[in-house]
């Protein structure tokens, strides 16, 4: 992959994640297309990861930086509702932002197809940090924040991260691909059946995985001292993604001692991205934008 330079990188502007053909893809009939839905415009059958990178217009010499991973059930992605829209609120606040549109665990064009979400977003975290310098970011503050299976995605990538392959060829490789920091939204973080959205984890999982499976992708269980400082956004009226799994998440980081801000509010239910339109709740994307700015 070639590196952008800064004076030529047009915003936004838009990345393949892979030079060659993606890792663990395998031949398809299936092409990527978009459909409208309730208004809101979803991605379906990635079959080209990319990330979109959106700087805001003034940088300092330690701007922020966030990949956002939209939700859609690991069966779409909801790009515009829950990513231009989040990216454009970073920019006004002066930080940069990475849309990223990961592969959906379609087993007709993957080989393992519980993979490829995480493949995407680890390799998305490294090409960002390669390119801080070029960017204008900080290579020290780089974040994630995801929605609902996006949240499952990004917390997968918090609690599972590798330090990377230093002997790797490619130099992106070498990198870790831990988040400084992760921001969960109405996120699915766990599969058990209790309290799981079934939906999503059908979609990774397989409509009958396995318990070591389910117990690989519950990511409540993998939290360690080391999993990045953690913002915590549900509604408890959501029917969709039990509230129950992030406040078991929350307590899981506060016994890891892992630093951590949760907020809940009674109505909201799933899927509001900014929340222009419920109330109070609409005024959360600042409350995230200052706990940034805070660590």
């Amino acid at each position: 992959m070639s590196k952008p330079h800064s004076s030529y990188l047009k915003n936004p502007t838009i990345i393949r994640l892979w030079s060659d053909d993606a890792p663990n893809n395998k031949a398809s009939t299936k092409a990527e297309y978009t459909e409208e839905k309730n208004g809101i415009t979803l991605i379906r059958c990635v079959q080209e990861p990319t990330i979109e990178v959106r700087l805001p217009a003034k940088r300092q010499i330690n701007t922020p930086t966030v990949l956002i991973f939209p939700g859609g059930g690991y069966e779409c992605l909801a790009y515009e509702w829950e990513g231009v829209e989040i990216a454009s609120l970073l920019n006004a606040h002066g930080i940069a932002a990475v849309i990223v549109k990961y592969r959906l665990p379609d087993p007709e064009s993957n080989i393992a197809s519980h993979i490829v979400p995480l493949l995407d977003a680890e390799r998305a975290i490294r090409t960002v940090r390669q390119n801080a310098a070029v960017w204008g970011i900080d290579r020290e503050r780089i974040g994630v924040i995801g929605f609902s299976a996006g949240g499952h995605l990004a917390s997968t990538l918090g609690t599972q991260f590798t330090t990377g392959n230093e002997k790797a060829p490619d130099p992106i490789d070498r990198l870790s691909s831990r988040p400084d920091f992760m921001g969960l939204v109405y996120p699915a973080t766990e599969f058990s059946n209790s309290v799981s959205e079934s939906a999503s984890r059908d979609n990774l999982l397989g409509k009958e995985p396995s318990e070591p499976l389910i117990e690989r992708y519950s990511n409540r269980l993998h939290i360690t001292p080391e999993t990045p400082p953690t913002f915590l956004l549900h509604a408890s009226d959501d029917e969709v993604v039990p509230v129950s799994g992030t406040v078991s998440f929350y307590q899981a980081l506060l016994r890891e001692g892992v630093y951590a801000e949760m907020h809940l509010y009674p109505n909201g239910g799933h899927g509001f991205s900014l929340a222009h339109d419920r109330g109070r709740l609409a005024n959360w994307g600042r409350l995230f934008v200052d706990w940034i700015k805070a660590l």
